[in-house]
């Protein structure tokens, strides 16, 4: 299984990004999706994710109001749009597949994203 993420760049504060995530070698549908980020000399941090029986979501404080996650299991792939971006966002996003309910996988490179101030 292997996702590839995309749509990173950067931008200028207040800017938006739509990132991509295409998911190979497993079916989405059946699982709960994740978006998360590692900024330099920081931990890996949950994004928000998104339930593959209900579509309901769920949203770090942090971005919550300012990102938008959905997904499209038709094509195998999660989405997310960013918006009012901060230069605190800047980090590694990642997409990720909750296994077994307990625990999230990340099988990608990331996709870098830079805001400048």
């Amino acid at each position: 299984a292997h996702f590839v993420e995309s749509g990173g760049g950067l931008v200028q504060a207040g800017g938006s990004l739509r990132l991509s995530c295409e998911a190979t070698g497993f079916a989405t549908e059946n699982y709960r999706l994740g978006w998360f980020r590692q900024a330099p000399g920081k931990q890996r941090e949950a994004v928000s994710s998104i339930s593959s029986i209900d579509g309901s979501t769920t949203y770090a404080d942090s971005v919550s109001g300012r990102f938008l996650i959905s997904r499209d299991d038709a094509r195998n792939s999660l989405y997310l749009q960013m918006t009012s971006l901060k230069p605190e966002d800047t980090a590694v996003y990642f997409c990720a597949v909750l296994l077994y309910g307990v625990e999230y996988a990340y099988w990608g490179q990331g996709t870098q994203v830079t805001v400048s101030s």
